[in-house]
């Protein structure tokens, strides 16, 4: 419960099993090359993969990744509201406020060099998420809505939005920095469309090892 605490308010970074777990991916690399690690784990687990392979791709090490069912922490807007055309309006008005707050805030923009979203674009973890579970089906949201405000000819507004969360807005308008580990400015997303019977089918780990005749992936990549 602790460590689920700690992903929710963006510490898990703080947590001894992400520092036991980072330090031994980091002797694992000095010792065989990145090309020769990869990283894996399932809802928990799966954000304790994901901030490791980012704090390795800052590093310039992009590790080869696959994240199942991992948290998205925002409101599950893609489970909570089933009309598409009122769950788009939400969302825009939402990356509308974001990105008003963040250039606020932010003053100047970095420049490409120093923006870690930029230097994290070329890593590509593999993500595998659910709709019918709402822990990670925020992230068939998050993406497309990406690609909605491209054709919609306000991707530029969408660009500064997507690097942050209200929680991490809030965090340094308070003094304190904090990065949203959820956000990923690229992945490659398979999205299972089976039907599931409850919750524990559509968070479990095993419906990955059925046949994947339903499944839909795309790759993402932030530009």
């Amino acid at each position: 419960m602790r460590l689920n605490l700690k992903c929710v308010f963006d510490n898990l970074e703080q947590s001894p099993r992400f520092r036991t777990a980072f330090e031994a991916i980091s002797k694992a690399v000095a010792n065989v090359g990145a090309r020769s690690v990869w990283l894996a784990g399932h809802s928990l687990g799966a954000s304790i993969a994901m901030l490791a392979g980012r704090n390795m791709a800052k590093s310039r090490s992009q590790l080869e990744t696959y994240l199942f069912n991992p948290p998205f922490i925002s409101v599950p807007l893609e489970k909570m509201i089933q009309n598409q055309t009122l769950k788009h309006g939400v969302r825009i008005a939402g990356s509308l406020v974001t990105a008003g707050i963040a250039t606020a805030m932010k003053g100047k923009n970095k420049g490409p060099e120093e923006d870690p979203f930029v230097v994290l674009s070329e890593w590509m973890p593999n993500m595998f998420v659910n709709p019918s579970d709402p822990i990670c089906a925020e992230y068939i949201g998050y993406f497309q809505h990406r690609d909605k405000m491209e054709r919609m000819g306000v991707g530029k507004i969408e660009r500064i939005a997507t690097k942050y969360s209200i929680g991490s807005l809030v965090s340094g308008a308070i003094g304190r920095d904090s990065e949203p580990v959820h956000l990923l400015p690229t992945a490659y997303l398979t999205v299972n469309l089976s039907s599931c019977e409850d919750f524990k089918q559509a968070h479990g780990i095993h419906q990955w090892w059925q046949p994947h005749f339903q499944w839909q992936s795309k790759l993402y990549k932030f530009k």
